[in-house]
């Protein structure tokens, strides 16, 4: 799997070899901008092509920390870095546009403003995400190893849920659509990349939209055919896989919920497949936003009509502050949990609507998402 991995990223963005650049003589884009607290530190302008890394030029940066970098025109949208050492800005550029970057190092991943590129906006937004994504894993690791891979597949499946569905299928035609399709997290020092097509379908599938969408904007370009490439494989992998599997394949509906293992304010960890032969009004919510008081009361209305016919309120604080979070459920009858490890995402990111309510039947599979509960009380009464 190493293997298959490499390749996929040497084959996409993330990889290390030589450079082809398509030219147009005498029209460029260019890249400039400035980088404080840099003085005397080397920044390198990289292409981040097909077959890898190539540097095109670098600069010595005096005390302002200013730079100009320009190059050919390119056809076909295409990814660049500015790097020093191992801090990096992702670029994506398209025709002979120009690109300014504000940047303060040492955290210039991170520390960085963009003008002038719709696109490379995105792209900050899904580095940061990327970022903030591997620091929760680390996290997890460092403190709940006994069950850290499970939880950091939940995190990493809501990651791809919100990318998905607010990036990639939004604007599949997007460089930033394409950038996203290879990020990726370290997890026991090794490269593991969140949107996999070799193994998971659904992946493949969002590999396919974006090749689909690159297909009509930029027909017989060597990224298209390399999205396309991906695809087919995932394709004949996922055949293989479904066919190995196919005498213990188990209904889709049998798969339940995503546990979310989490504490009480006693330090009780709690799980939602626990709860299996009740239903469940799973909750999301914040104790210090404006309203909370109230809500409260009309959850505690409903848990005092329908608990005893088997409706159990499984609440999730998502507050900053634990102790206040301690205090405010003391009195409260039903199970409440505090999330500090940012799993919950897998249900936040795609919800579109507050409150964030699911509801789950007996069968311990989720039956309703928050936008499609419209009279809660009738819902559950259904499901009762």
């Amino acid at each position: 799997m190493k293997h298959t991995i490499k390749r996929i990223f040497v084959a996409g963005i993330i990889a290390v070899g030589v450079i082809v650049l398509a030219s147009c003589a005498g029209e460029q884009f260019h890249v400039n901008g400035s980088i404080a607290n840099a003085k005397d530190s080397v920044l390198y302008f990289e292409h981040n092509g097909l077959e890898g890394f190539s540097t095109i030029d670098s600069v010595k940066l005096d005390e302002k920390g200013n730079f100009s970098f320009s190059s050919d025109k390119v056809d076909h949208p295409e990814f660049f870095r500015l790097r020093i050492a191992g801090q990096i800005i992702n670029i994506a550029i398209d025709s002979t546009e120009t690109v300014n970057v504000q940047a303060t190092y040492p955290q210039m991943a991170t520390d960085y403003s963009v003008k002038g590129s719709y696109e490379n906006e995105k792209i900050k937004e899904l580095a940061l995400k990327q970022v903030d994504l591997q620091a929760q894993c680390q996290t997890i690791y460092a403190e709940r190893p006994d069950i850290a891979d499970s939880l950091v597949n939940v995190l990493v499946s809501g990651y791809k849920q919100d990318v998905s569905r607010n990036y990639i299928f939004k604007e599949p035609m997007r460089a930033y659509s394409y950038f996203a399709l290879f990020q990726y997290i370290v997890v026991g020092n090794e490269a593991r990349l969140i949107f996999d097509p070799t193994k998971d379908a659904k992946d493949n599938k969002v590999f396919g939209a974006v090749a689909t969408s690159w297909d009509t904007y930029y027909p017989g370009s060597d990224r298209t055919q390399n999205l396309h490439n991906i695809t087919i494989k995932g394709m004949k992998d996922e055949r293989i896989v479904q066919a190995q599997t196919k005498p213990v394949e188990v209904d889709a509906k049998e798969m339940g919920v995503i546990d979310l293992p989490l504490r009480d304010n006693r330090g009780v960890e709690h799980h939602l497949t626990d709860l299996k032969g009740k239903v469940v009004l799973l909750d999301f919510h914040v104790f210090s936003a404006e309203g909370s008081t109230e809500y409260i009361m009309k959850m505690r209305e409903l848990y005092n009509k329908y608990h005893d016919r088997g409706l159990e309120i499984y609440m999730v604080s998502l507050d900053n502050n634990a102790h206040f979070w301690k205090e405010q459920v003391a009195s409260l009858p039903w199970i409440n949990v505090y999330d500090d490890t940012g799993i919950s995402r897998a249900y936040t990111a795609p919800a579109q609507t507050m409150p964030i309510i699911y509801l789950i039947d007996r069968g311990n599979n989720v039956v309703k998402n928050p936008s499609q509960i419209q009279n809660l009380s009738e819902e559950i009464e259904k499901l009762l």
